[in-house]
């Protein structure tokens, strides 16, 4: 059986999906802030969609790094788990 960690190890020593990988981490880090804030409130995808007012598959679409998402939208994820958006320029 292989392990995702090994395969990305792998993938990651070719040069183009290194580089569309990197390209990616914006998205990525963000899909990881709201998964992060859903586990950490004890909800289900389909409970925050719930709690949103909105369908299950945007969260799964935000979750995955797919949904250019809003910054109104990622109010009603802070408002939906408990917590506080905080966006910064660095």
């Amino acid at each position: 059986m292989t392990n995702i960690t090994d395969l990305k190890k792998q993938w990651l020593k070719d040069p183009e999906f290194k580089a569309a990988y990197e390209d990616m981490a914006d998205e990525f880090e963000l899909a990881s802030a709201v998964i992060e804030a859903r586990a950490s409130a004890g909800l289900t995808q389909e409970e925050l969609a719930d709690r949103m007012d909105a369908k299950q598959s945007l969260v799964a679409r935000i979750e995955s790094g797919g949904q250019n998402t809003t910054v109104k939208t990622l109010l009603r994820v802070a408002e939906a788990t408990g917590t506080h958006l905080k966006i910064s320029f660095e």
